[in-house]
């Protein structure tokens, strides 16, 4: 309390000395009364600053998850709560080797699922044995917990917890606490167990029902004989209720603030959920956000998942102002948990590191989810991506290219509590480097803590040619914005800030340079035959984002490209837009500040807007239709009944010679994929003739496009695949596109 009280008179004192004095006290939490102005609204969220917890909290940045239980052994994103603790048949662990790895990654914190919605536990709990302690894991005595907590401490990480409210152990379970529907009396935490002794002796009197108990005494658990902790993290999917259980937050949060001080709580009021789980970020991230009661008491904090959280328009329809900053959680694996290292594909590091500049780089938390295998380890994909991404943080925002600059020395000075208040007459900055310097990041932070988040629209200018060019604009700041621009070299920069509620506070400003690449390229071609060209993406079938990761870090490239055969250079035609392209080969390069990249090539066919299905032996349902075989769209397909037998046919509008056939595997699972078959032709549609058989190997872990050249032309208007085996001994087939050259 002491601290806090501390760290609010740091706030008055230099909230007094900077401006005008005014009536408003910078909190986390501002109130709305009846009759305030649109004026007094704004100026009441320009004083809307976080906690001390939730200001360490934002200054973790890029923090870890951590999904390990059932669900790794059983291959299943939600356990159903009744799974025997014996599959959870772990060997080895090896929390070293995560913490080496995320602190190589640059992250500061990791918070571990130690109770997913099957209620199975990772710790010694005295409350259960639906976890750790009834599995085979060093005979049962194994605390998952605790080697983490040990490992943290080891390599410097803060850790936080996810302890799940839903449990559908305690749901299914006979003898279960879950919507039992028993009595609200006063009940003391911890609840006291013969021979499991605590060695805090606080206790704690609530009025609860008995799963409110037992959630308590395992937070208490959790909270006391772990080391310290930094985040209690609630999950608001509940895949089952039952019996009206209600959930005591205000016992939940008085025991948290009392056992946990520096911790924030997920969930609630202190950080929010972003509102997806792809990595996709807003445009504009703001973190006061408008309230219809007060969440300092309230008990319900439904998901934001609007598109504009906290603009002015917003903030005039609230009832309460209250600091409640985003975490931007997804996976760097398709899924929640472990599943294989063959089918369950990794994110690139250049999709991590955009989602890192985006995140971080735009107001909010990353908390980036690595699922440990079986083995108790991470696996060596994700090591590998992780060291790559943590190369990239360090050799892009370690360097300052600010560094001896001159211009105002509160924001090139790196200490976060000086800042520069921008009066309404001059709210530029200008900062002049000691000589030329190319740059295509440039850092930007408000004093969050005193002068709440105030920048709306702002923009970078550089001097250029004896004048000065605008390079970057953007809106709000807040914590942290980070500006990408393609790189320029010049020895001034200037920050003009467009819009702001009140007078803004500079605390930061840092000038730095990603090495970029030319992306690698990938084409695309619509029924049409127009041919879109664009930087490469890794296949990650799993809440996609909508964001071109390698388009996005490497700004400002070209591409060129022939249709003749010959090798694209910069003097070769210049993509601009989609090109036409039927029965030719298309090459392609990109350059960044004229460096070349590799050159992608690949043979197009004849287009498929006249093609029409002429039928097909099955399909398993209106989304693996027959159609999508050849609808252009890569990431559709269809897949068969299971059966004996499987062919499609298909009418391709007019005769064509026809020279080799393009199959193309779905990538969405191992199931269908087409090893052999016959090629078909026919005169009329109905009557048959075999010109070719196929073979082709190694589909399920490499499942690209497959070439099969004819042995001779063959001219006809009717074709038809059939089936002749399936890899993995597999009863249907699936095919993303069939092309024909």
């Amino acid at each position: 309390m002491q601290k806090t009280i501390l760290f609010l008179i740091g706030i008055l004192l230099l909230s007094c000395r900077t401006e005008p004095q005014s009536s408003i006290t910078p909190q986390s939490t501002i109130k709305i009364e009846e009759g305030d102005s649109k004026e007094v609204i704004i100026e009441k969220a320009a004083h809307v600053v976080p906690t001390e917890n939730q200001l360490d909290a934002l200054r973790n940045e890029f923090i870890a998850f951590i999904h390990f239980g059932p669900n790794t052994f059983t291959r299943k994103e939600w356990g159903n709560g009744m799974e025997d603790p014996a599959i959870f048949d772990l060997k080895t662990l090896d929390t070293d080797q995560w913490c080496q790895t995320m602190k190589a990654a640059g992250m500061k914190m990791v918070i571990l699922t130690v109770k997913h919605h099957d209620g199975f536990v990772l710790w010694q709990s005295r409350y259960t044995d639906h976890g750790i302690m009834s599995s085979g894991f060093l005979d049962g005595k194994g605390d998952i917990l605790r080697e983490l907590s040990e490992s943290c401490h080891k390599y410097g990480l803060k850790l936080g917890v996810y302890l799940s409210p839903a449990d559908l152990y305690q749901i299914e379970s006979p003898e279960g606490l879950y919507g039992n529907l028993s009595e609200y009396t006063q009940r003391t935490i911890p609840r006291e167990i013969p021979g499991r002794p605590f060695k805090n002796k606080a206790t704690f009197k609530f009025e609860v029902d008995d799963y409110n108990e037992y959630f308590l005494n395992q937070l208490f658990e959790i909270l006391t004989e772990y080391g310290e902790i930094h985040e209690v993290w609630f999950d608001g999917a509940h895949p089952k209720t039952k019996g009206g259980q209600k959930y005591n937050y205000p016992a939940w949060r008085e025991l948290i603030r009392t056992l946990a001080p520096k911790a924030v709580i997920f969930g609630r009021e202190d950080t929010r959920w972003c509102g997806n789980e792809a990595g996709a970020t807003r445009e504009t991230e703001w973190n006061i956000i408008p309230y219809p009661e007060d969440p300092r008491t309230s008990t319900h904090f439904p998901d934001l998942t609007d598109t504009d959280l906290g603009s002015r328009e917003k903030l005039y329809a609230g009832k309460y102002l209250h600091y409640q900053q985003g975490e931007t959680d997804t996976s760097i694996r398709e899924g929640w948990f472990y599943r294989d290292d063959t089918h369950q594909k990794v994110r690139s590091a250049d999709d991590v590191f955009d989602i890192y500049e985006r995140s971080v780089g735009g107001n909010s938390t990353l908390l980036l989810n690595i699922p440990p295998n079986r083995e108790g380890k991470f696996s060596a994909r994700d090591v590998e991506v992780l060291e790559e991404v943590g190369k990239r943080i360090k050799e892009t925002y370690e360097i300052n290219l600010l560094k001896g600059a001159k211009g105002p020395k509160q924001v090139l000075d790196t200490n976060p509590d000086t800042y520069l208040l921008l009066t309404e007459n001059k709210r530029e900055i200008i900062v002049t480097l000691p000589a030329p310097a190319t740059i295509n990041r440039l850092i930007l932070q408000e004093a969050v803590a005193t002068h709440s988040e105030r920048v709306e629209q702002h923009a970078l200018d550089a001097w250029i040619d004896n004048q000065w060019k605008e390079i970057a604009t953007a809106t709000n700041i807040g914590y942290k914005r980070i500006l990408r621009f393609p790189e320029v070299t010049t020895h001034k920069l200037r920050i003009r800030i467009l819009e702001s509620r009140l007078d803004p506070a500079i605390s930061h400003i840092s000038a730095h340079y990603y090495h970029t690449r030319p992306p690698q390229l990938a084409f695309t071609r619509d029924k049409e035959g127009m041919v879109t060209i664009a930087p490469l993406q890794t296949e990650f079938n799993w809440n996609p984002h909508g964001h071109n990761a390698a388009g996005n870090l490497n700004t400002g490239y070209e591409i060129f490209y022939t249709l003749d055969g010959s090798e694209p250079t910069q003097n070769s035609p210049k993509y601009e837009e989609p090109v036409k392209v039927e029965n030719k080969l298309l090459k392609a390069v990109s350059f960044n500040n004229g460096a070349p990249g590799t050159i992608h090539s690949e043979a197009f066919g004849i287009v498929k807007k006249d093609w029409t299905l002429l039928g097909a032996s099955s399909q398993r349902s209106d989304r693996t239709a027959a159609l999508n075989a050849f609808d252009a769209n890569n990431r559709s397909y269809w897949q068969s009944q299971e059966g004996s037998t499987h062919f499609i046919a298909i009418d391709l509008g007019k005769e064509y010679e026809l020279k080799a056939m393009v199959y193309t595997p779905q990538t969405f699972h191992g199931d269908g994929m087409m090893a052999g078959g016959n090629i078909q032709v026919s005169a009329d549609g109905k009557n048959w003739k075999t010109v070719e058989t196929f073979e082709f190997g190694n589909l399920i872990n490499d499942p690209t496009p497959r070439t099969h050249q004819f042995a001779k032309p063959v001219t006809t208007r009717y074709i038809r695949l059939q089936s002749a085996a399936v890899a993995g001994n597999g009863k249907s087939i699936a095919i993303a596109e069939l092309d024909f050259l």
